[in-house]
């Protein structure tokens, strides 16, 4: 979401009102790390906490917004020298790291006791849990889904998305015209890129590891980084800038009419619906299936207790993200899709069309990878790798090797 800079002054502002609040009343003030940084997630953050305050009058919470990628190696050094926060931000994608380095607390006695563990079906506690004990509660999701221009699939006399590869190939074909400067696909080939590179392998039927060993099939692998590339290199329907493309570029390019579809997740639908009519030039649709599986990541992300200091003001905090109050104030300010089944019966979301895609990636879609590790592989090696590929310094073939080799020292 766009916001004013007004509009933002005025988020600043709350964030700072409900803090002094707390304080005027002497309550218990707990601090909170979370690496939120666009203006909507901290629009969203600000009233989180002015709902938190209006009815937790004993809780003064302080957030501290910390750089994405700085956020693991402040916690890490925190965890070591002292400092700790009393509540975190936690992503499934981190979480294997998080409990490696003893970041967080267990609160399974908490969770367990907890009525609003009821609308938290088992498969949002998977990227929170480790051996049987919880650690963070599950607060919204990241559904992975597919934005197309509903009036360029109508010029091109597409009925419908595409709903496999082969249907999105075909769609791609139909929806490119070079000489408009339009193309079918925004591809993420830059900064990011693993998140997709990986998922298209798993679609053509190659897993990444099993019993905490490389098992990457590489004939599938190859496959799918053939079809995948091609899509630049051989069908060319995909901006010549793909290869440096990240997340802003993408969305630029569906913002303004360039290309015809693009890869992500619920997060950035209030920032393309600033731009484009929801259901008359755009709209949403799950992720088309592979030949083998179809893949769309689900990635709950939550709050952990890091430190047993106001545990008890610590837990009020961490479990109120799970209100459906709470939940639609951060989906209408940053399109997080919620992880309550509660508020996902809301009308907010039941009776908007527009949602209808995530709500059936829901009951398909999988969690991200979990393993030591995962995070510096995917970056450090697939990004770049796959870079190659595009750019016509590697093979498909020599790419997957180096996959191979780099996960391989990964788990090691």
């Amino acid at each position: 979401m766009q916001l004013s800079k007004r509009e933002f002054l005025i988020a600043s502002a709350a964030l700072s009102l409900a803090a002094s609040l707390r304080s005027a009343n002497a309550a218990t003030a707990i601090n909170y790390w979370h690496h939120f940084a666009s203006q909507s997630e901290m629009a969203g953050l600000a009233k989180i906490i002015q709902l938190f305050a209006a009815a937790n009058l004993d809780v003064a919470v302080t957030q501290e917004g910390i750089p994405n990628s700085e956020y693991m190696a402040k916690v890490s050094s925190a965890v070591v020298a002292g400092g700790r926060p009393d509540t975190g931000m936690v992503i499934a994608e981190r979480f294997a790291d998080l409990t490696a380095m003893g970041a967080l607390v267990d609160i399974s006695a908490r969770v367990n006791t907890w009525a609003g563990k009821a609308n938290l079906p088992d498969n949002r506690w998977t990227g929170m849990s480790q051996d049987g004990a919880i650690y963070a509660v599950p607060a919204y999701a990241f559904v992975d889904w597919m934005y197309y221009r509903k009036d360029y699939f109508e010029e091109a006399g597409l009925s419908a998305p595409p709903k496999t590869f082969e249907e999105f190939l075909v769609a791609c074909r139909k929806l490119t015209d070079p000489s408009k400067n339009r193309y079918a696909f925004g591809m993420r080939g830059g900064a990011g890129a693993f998140k997709y590179v990986i998922d298209v392998m798993e679609a053509f039927g190659s897993p990444l590891v099993k019993d905490g060993q490389a098992a990457i099939d590489k004939p599938a692998a190859v496959e799918a980084i053939t079809f995948y590339a091609d899509l630049f290199r051989k069908e060319k329907v995909v901006p010549p800038s793909a290869p440096n493309d990240s997340y802003r570029q993408i969305m630029e390019g569906f913002r303004t009419g360039q290309t015809a579809m693009v890869w992500h997740h619920t997060g950035s639908l209030i920032e393309i619906s600033a731009a484009l009519k929801q259901g008359e030039q755009f709209s949403t649709a799950p992720m088309p299936a592979g030949p083998k599986a179809h893949i769309a990541r689900v990635a709950y992300a939550g709050n952990g207790i890091f430190k047993e200091d106001n545990v008890e003001a610590a837990w009020k905090w961490i479990s109120f993200w799970g209100e459906t109050d709470a939940a639609i104030a951060l989906l209408e300010a940053t399109g997080y899709f919620p992880a309550s089944t509660a508020a996902l019966k809301d009308e907010r979301i039941t009776g908007n069309p527009i949602y209808n895609a995530a709500t059936q990636t829901l009951e398909f879609g999988r969690l991200p990878n979990r393993f030591v590790g995962a995070a510096g592989w995917s970056e450090n090696v697939v990004n770049p790798t796959f870079q190659a590929v595009l750019t016509g310094q590697l093979t498909p073939e020599q790419a997957v090797d180096r996959f191979i080799e780099g996960l391989e020292a990964a788990l090691r």
